[in-house]
């Protein structure tokens, strides 16, 4: 079964703290692009050149769909043998949002979303590591 099968109705928007579908040790999504856009690395990454192309070309569902694939194969699992160096920082705009998010890899996903190391993630956060991803790629298509 895929991410999006798992997920299909799980939706975060981040403005509500006790949102049913958001686990507690989870953070809320405004107080996330707050803290990301205090931190000079975090904040640096941008769409630009190819993978804004690609994101306008292709779409945002198609990117996201990648996305999943991403979650599903580089982050969900509870072991990770490359940790911390499985994202690429370009190639395609969601390795950008993963390294301009904190979702790149399980020790980013611990210290910034509250998301424990160690097990799979479940439906869940993967849900939520894909809504934040969504966030800001939105936010980039309108910035750009």
């Amino acid at each position: 079964m895929t991410l999006m099968a798992l997920t299909r109705d799980v939706k975060f928007t981040g403005h509500d703290m006790d949102h049913p579908d958001l686990p507690q040790h989870m953070r809320n999504l405004d107080e996330l692009f707050a803290g990301l856009a205090r931190s000079a690395f975090r904040r640096s990454f941008h769409l630009a050149g190819k993978d804004l192309a690609y994101l306008r070309d292709k779409g945002l569902p198609a990117v996201l769909a990648h996305a999943e694939d991403f979650i599903t194969k580089r982050l969900a699992p509870a072991v990770i043998p490359n940790d911390g160096k499985q994202t690429p920082f370009r190639g395609h705009p969601a390795f950008v949002a993963q390294h301009a998010t904190a979702c790149c890899c399980r020790g980013c996903l611990e210290k910034w979303h509250r998301i424990p190391p160690g097990r799979e993630l479940t439906p869940e956060e993967a849900a939520y590591v894909r809504t934040v991803l969504e966030r800001w790629l939105r936010t980039e298509m309108a910035r750009a």
